[in-house]
């Protein structure tokens, strides 16, 4: 998806660019804000190579993390990235600057900063400057100093003389299409009072200085909660340039999703969520989730089973999205040279993706399902969170593949799932073990598909009006039908299989099959 007409600005719930076309954010974490304040990564590839990487893995964005201290702490900004690396010990990283960056290595650090977003906006790539901590550190915990106003490292006047700072500086820069106000707010002392004292104030500051740029707003309890606004809205003086952002990680649910039914995690979570945050998109802001992701070297259960639902719920709400997060390792974090990013979508050295399957998947949510400037009629796409594929006919077999290339189906109040336009044909069950198909046999009970379960992604149909089968994918991304598994109770037990997703659509399929 390529934006060619800025800036951007809110529509109801949706991102739009100047046309009144949907713009979906679906952009890639790049950390900045440690302690040595460079991008992390620029010491292994240089900055175009990393820029266009970010452009083939199809990211459209770059939420760049920045720390408050580098644009109003003078002798701070001042410094070249070599004498800040120099300054912690990180001699390596000079060498490998040198060599991969040569022409940012003695720029101050701001100067760097800006070259970064300068390399990015060459290549494509939209830009949302976040303000992730005041004083240059890894975020989060609750006692750091960086965690709410009045906090040692937040003073509220400082923090609103950076934002300032910081769009000017980014004044005119038309990849820049976004400031994200403060990172994860949180700790002993945070209150909607002071929220709604101080978070308004800043997007005020931002918008005087550079009106072209969305606003975004964070919440309470590191980004996860933002329901307070539900009965108190924010006050500007300005419209149409208003998001609200949301994170979500397996830990903050702790162990549950490999302690507990999945099917009862995700449906509990998955509500949680609807009530703290994503009840916005309801009352017509878009919600920005810029922080989600997993563990890529696939070992812990607790986020792989998170991960199915977050995929459901991501292409069913079809918000915009930060991934965290691009480099796979840090100059330096928490005292540790060299600390692995289990998260990073690019490996220790940036030269390949950490897991190709995993930003095969992903690409089902990087294209917008809805919005303003997709004409095409809306029906439904049966999505497969596990696969990030999507049912489609091929050779009159169903099976899975790009969800760009999927039939246009309807879901009717009988709960038949028929192709649009031809009522007359359906989804149909053949049999437990059996591949479904396709036909115009659509009043039996083997047509009718119940959405079960807590987390409510298991389609349901029964056989000869006895026997419960849920849709399923055999080994070849065939669709099949076998017995409904893992419904409640236990905890041991996967059920992704069997797990689809009837999503929204109204963007134009590319299959010659749809009717």
């Amino acid at each position: 998806m390529v934006v060619t007409s800025f800036p951007l600005f809110t529509q109801n719930r949706w991102i739009v660019d100047e046309k009144g076309s949907r713009v979906k954010l679906a952009c890639v974490n790049w950390v900045s804000h440690l302690e040595p304040i460079v991008a992390e990564g620029l010491g292994e590839r240089p900055l175009d190579v990393i820029a266009n990487e970010i452009k083939s893995m199809g990211f459209n964005c770059v939420r760049l993390t920045w720390p408050t201290f580098l644009v109003t702490n003078n002798s701070l900004a001042s410094l070249t990235v070599r004498q800040s690396l120099k300054n912690f010990g990180l001699f390596q990283a000079i060498v490998g600057v040198q060599a991969n960056n040569p022409s940012i290595i003695d720029l101050p650090l701001i100067k760097a900063y800006q070259a970064v977003v300068k390399g990015l906006g060459e290549k494509g790539v939209m830009v949302v400057l976040d303000n992730h901590v005041s004083k240059p550190q890894w975020c989060c915990s609750g006692n750091d100093g960086n965690g709410f106003f009045g906090d040692q490292y937040l003073d509220p006047e400082v923090w609103t003389t950076g934002l300032t700072n910081m769009a000017t500086l980014f004044k005119g820069v038309t990849n820049v299409v976004a400031m994200s106000l403060r990172n994860e707010l949180r700790g002993r002392t945070q209150n909607a009072k002071l929220w709604f004292r101080y978070m308004p104030r800043g997007a005020e500051v931002v918008h005087a200085a550079n009106p072209d740029v969305l606003v975004i707003l964070s919440g309470l309890s590191y980004d996860s909660d933002l329901s307070f606004l539900r009965n108190q809205g924010v006050k500007l003086s300005f419209d149409r340039k208003l998001v609200f952002e949301l994170h979500w990680y397996a830990f903050f649910s702790g162990s549950a999703w490999i302690l507990k039914n999945l099917n009862q995690v995700c449906g509990q979570v998955t509500q949680n969520m609807i009530e703290r945050a994503g009840y916005l998109l309801e009352q017509g802001y878009p919600l920005f989730v810029s922080e989600f992701g997993r563990d890529l070297r696939g070992t812990n259960d607790n986020d792989n089973r998170y991960f199915n639902c977050f995929m459901a719920v991501a292409a069913d709400l079809d918000f915009d999205w930060a991934l965290w997060t691009l480099i796979g390792s840090y100059y330096l974090r928490e005292g540790i040279l060299g600390e692995i990013e289990v998260y990073g979508i690019l490996n220790v050295n940036t030269t390949q993706v950490t897991d190709p399957s995993f930003l095969q998947r992903i690409a089902a949510l990087q294209l917008p399902y809805q919005g303003p400037g997709l004409l095409e009629a809306e029906h439904k796409v049966i999505f497969h969170p596990l696969t990030g594929l999507c049912i489609l006919i091929k050779s009159q077999q169903l099976v899975l593949g790009s969800c760009s290339n999927s039939e246009a189906w309807e879901y009717t109040i009988q709960k038949v799932l028929s192709l649009k336009g031809a009522n007359s044909t359906c989804l149909l069950a053949d049999g437990e073990g059996k591949q479904a198909k396709v036909g115009n046999e659509c009043l039996g009970p083997n047509s009718i598909w119940e959405m079960i379960s807590d987390s409510k992604l298991h389609l349901s149909s029964k056989i000869n009006n006895a026997s419960d089968v849920c849709l399923d994918v055999d080994a070849n991304n065939n669709i099949v039908t076998n017995a409904c598994k893992c419904l409640s109770d236990d905890k041991r037990c996967d059920p992704t299989s069997q797990w689809f997703k009837l999503v929204n659509n109204t963007r134009k399929s590319t299959s010659t099959l749809l009717y």
